[in-house]
Parts: C-alpha cells; sequence; structure tokens
C-alpha cells in the first residue's frame, strides 16, 4: 500500500517514478485505516531529508500517513519560510493527538552538550510525549544519543576524528528489526560524536542490535523503541555533497570511506538494508502493536 503525501510537497514529485505513494485527495476515497507516522525533522536542510526518509516508508505494503513536524524554539534558515508554514506543524498543536509511529532526525550540533542545544528543552517534552502516544519511535544519528541520553543516561563521547563513510556492522542479537538483512549490514556515518559503549553493556534496558569494527555500537533498541547511530536514511550523493562542503568550507575532512569507486563515483552499496529496516520497523514494531483505533 502506499505513502500519503500532498501533492504539492516536492516529495511527491521526487518520489512517483521510483516509490508507491498516493496524493491526499486520492487516499480519502479508499475504506482504509493508514498508519499514521510523525517525522521530527531536526536537520537543516529539510526538503532532502524528507525526500530519503518519505523515499524508505514508501516502500513498505503498509498505507502511511506523515505529519512532519519542525521545533518552534528554533527555526533554521535552510528551509524556505513558505515550505514550513504549508507542510509543517509544532509540537502544540499534535500533543492532544496519539501517532503509530515516529522517526526522530539527527543533526548538526554534536559539538554541543544537549542541554546547550537551543530546543532541547521542546525536544525533551516530545521525547517524553512520544513514549506515552507512539507505539514506536525510530532515533537516528545524534536523534538516536539524544534519545539514548535521555531515557537511558548514556552519555554521548567525542571522537578522535569524524566517523565518514559506509561501515560494515554484524549482528549482535536476532532481532524483527533485522529480520531478512545479509549478516553484514552496511550503513552510512557522518558522526563526531559516539556514545559510551561500557554503559550501554551495564543497562539491562537496552540490547544491542548491530555492530561495527570501526562504527561501534550503531543499532540499539530498549523495549519499544530504536536507535541507530547512523544514517541508513542517506541517498546515493549524500556523502558526497557533506564532502565538498566540509572542502569548501576549508574544515579537516577526509574522503568519506568505502564509498567512491576507483573513478570518484559515488556507490550506492546501503538501500537494500535500509529499505528492509524501515519496512520491518513499520510491519513489526507499529503495525502489529498499533491499536486500530488511534484514541486521543
Amino acid at each position: 500500500m502506499p505513502l500519503i503525501i500532498p501533492e504539492d510537497i516536492p516529495a511527491f514529485r521526487a518520489l512517483k517514478e521510483y516509490a508507491f505513494i498516493m496524493g491526499q485527495k486520492r487516499a480519502k476515497s479508499q475504506d482504509i485505516r493508514p498508519l499514521e507516522v510523525l517525522i521530527i525533522n531536526l536537520m537543516p536542510i529539510k526538503i532532502e531529508t524528507e525526500n530519503q526518509i518519505l523515499a524508505l516508508l514508501a516502500n513498505s505494503p503498509l498505507q502511511v500517513n506523515i505529519t512532519l513536524l519542525s521545533t518552534a524554539t528554533y527555526i533554521g534558515k535552510n528551509t524556505p519560510k513558505s515550505h514550513l508554514d504549508k507542510f509543517y506543524v509544532n509540537f502544540d498543536s499534535i500533543k492532544h493527538k496519539n501517532f503509530d509511529g515516529a522517526i526522530v532526525t539527527g543533526a548538526p550540533i554534536e559539538h554541543l552538550e544537549f542541554e546547550q542545544v537551543k530546543y532541547w528543552r521542546e525536544l525533551v517534552a516530545i521525547m517524553d510525549y512520544l513514549k506515552h502516544n507512539c507505539t514506536s519511535t525510530l532515533y537516528l544519528c545524534w536523534g538516536a544519543m539524544a534519545g539514548l541520553y535521555h531515557f537511558h543516561k548514556i552519555q554521548k563521547i567525542p571522537l578522535k576524528e569524524k566517523l565518514f563513510g559506509v561501515f560494515e556492522h554484524f549482528w549482535v542479537e536476532k532481532d524483527l528489526l533485522l529480520n531478512g538483512l545479509d549478516e553484514i549490514v552496511k550503513i552510512p556515518h557522518s558522526r563526531h560524536s559516539g556514545i559510551n559503549e561500557s554503559q550501554v553493556a551495564t543497562n539491562p534496558n537496552l540490547k544491542i542490535l548491530l555492530q561495527g569494527k570501526e562504527s561501534g555500537i550503531t543499532a540499539l533498541k530498549d523495549n519499544k523503541d530504536f536507535f541507530i547511530l547512523g544514517h541508513p536514511e542517506y541517498s546515493k550523493n549524500t556523502l558526497e555533497s557533506e564532502y565538498q562542503r566540509d572542502l569548501n568550507k576549508g574544515l579537516p575532512i577526509h574522503k568519506p570511506f568505502n564509498y567512491f569507486d576507483s573513478q570518484e563515483n559515488p556507490i550506492l552499496s546501503w538501500r537494500s538494508s535500509a529499505s528492509v529496516m524501515f519496512s520491518n520497523w513499520l510491519n513489526f514494531a507499529v503495525y502489529q502493536d498499533t491499536p486500530f483505533i488511534l484514541e486521543s
């Protein structure tokens, strides 16, 4: 079944050639209750992140209706205000509702302590709300670090150098999120921080799913939510764009590992794994457990 999005959002045109999507007008004529998924988009270039996440949600056989949320306490300047006004809501407008699933994205603010982030208090309120009003939440990259810190007191620690590229991960424990994946799972990373793995090891409420030799613990879960420290949602050229951006800014950056071929062309090697993980999350963690009627 399709992902339901507005006909005039940029992702509709971008995805219609290769993903199963449906406009809101068409969806209203069908007698099916779609899954209600809230996307808390913390990335500065929101349209690009929308397209990446929606493309993965659209690969599921389930009908999904999405709501996009941005923070009210901090509004970035990299997305047109007209786009935010038209397609995004703030927390106050939806905090009385329930959702089947939610996704919290990363954010390029790793150099800050969590409490120094301008919208931290608002994000804490959102995360607490999700624990009680959402069947399952998928936290990505910095969002995963924030969720692990808030709920499980797992500290964020700086890395000696940026973890940048596409890395291999192996299964640590079996889980339905990994169902159908190969034993070696490739995931892109683009981060300056990791997590205190000794704190994870002694936390009985966390289950480690994926770990990598270079990337360390990368995917975890608690009783209802998932935390992925990488960027499985990244499109083919995202790492290349980030590399060129940092070069242009004169920042110290190395080429993303395991990403370019011998002709310096990016290779998309993680898409099938990302698609399986997102579909598994929607099916096993959201659809199988969510009630048919979402009571407010």
